[in-house]
């Protein structure tokens, strides 16, 4: 399927608007999953060609997005993942997990950014950071696309491990759905019931009578709060 190209457009406005000199681009990858964490990639990118077929990592295929890896680690002037567990997912909420992920993986950088660029509508860093917002910057934007195919690649492989014999849940088939409700993870779940990688405050323990008294709930007012005002989304 044919696709513009993400370009530098967003990132020299900000250059030319705030002074900013060291842009991040933002992606995350593992929000709708159920099992598994929320993963953050930052990337710098600077102002160079990107590589042949970036785009965003969810029009690509795998063997495309795991051929452009090779060449974006070394291509990227820097990036960083940033994770928020699933334990930390149940206790804060989705939204507050996703600026934990965001801020570990900034924070990892080997420079602090001047200005990040959060793809979609919602900002859920906040200050200090100085952000803008970019629906569709993962298809708009070089350093946004680029840190949408790292985040997706990384996080796929992590959750394929967790999938392998060895990692003891091989019968979620982990490494074909990345923790996401495939059939074969549903049966699983109702079976043998969620493993530690799993979210327990999510909905789906609703339908699994054997399983439910399992379910977490917050309590947190600021937890339900940023929950609240949280973006849903799905991005297997």
């Amino acid at each position: 399927m044919p696709y513009e190209a993400p370009t530098h457009t967003v990132e020299r406005s900000l250059r030319a608007t705030t002074g900013a000199k060291v842009i991040a681009g933002v992606d995350e990858v593992g929000r709708g999953a159920w099992a598994g964490p929320v993963t953050v990639c930052a990337a710098i990118t600077g102002l160079r060609r990107p590589p042949a077929g970036l785009t965003d990592s969810k029009l690509l295929t795998q063997k495309r997005r795991d051929a452009l890896l090779d060449v974006l680690e070394d291509w990227v002037t820097a990036y960083a993942l940033g994770h928020a567990s699933p334990e930390e997912i149940d206790a804060l909420g989705m939204t507050a997990a996703l600026r934990l992920a965001a801020e570990r993986a900034l924070e990892a950088l080997p420079v602090r950014p001047d200005a990040v660029i959060l793809d979609g509508k919602h900002d859920y860093l906040g200050p200090p950071w100085r952000v803008r917002t970019v629906i569709k910057g993962d298809q708009s934007c070089v350093a946004v696309a680029a840190a949408s195919v790292i985040a997706k690649v990384r996080r796929d492989r992590m959750m394929a491990e967790l999938g392998q014999e060895g990692g003891g849940c091989a019968e979620f088939a982990f490494g074909d759905n990345a923790g996401y409700p495939s059939p074969v993870h549903r049966a699983a779940l109702e079976q043998l019931g969620p493993t530690p990688y799993h979210r327990l405050s999510w909905s789906y323990l609703d339908g699994l009578p054997k399983w439910r008294h399992l379910k977490k709930v917050r309590r947190s007012e600021e937890a339900t709060e940023l929950e609240n005002g949280g973006q849903l989304g799905f991005d297997f």
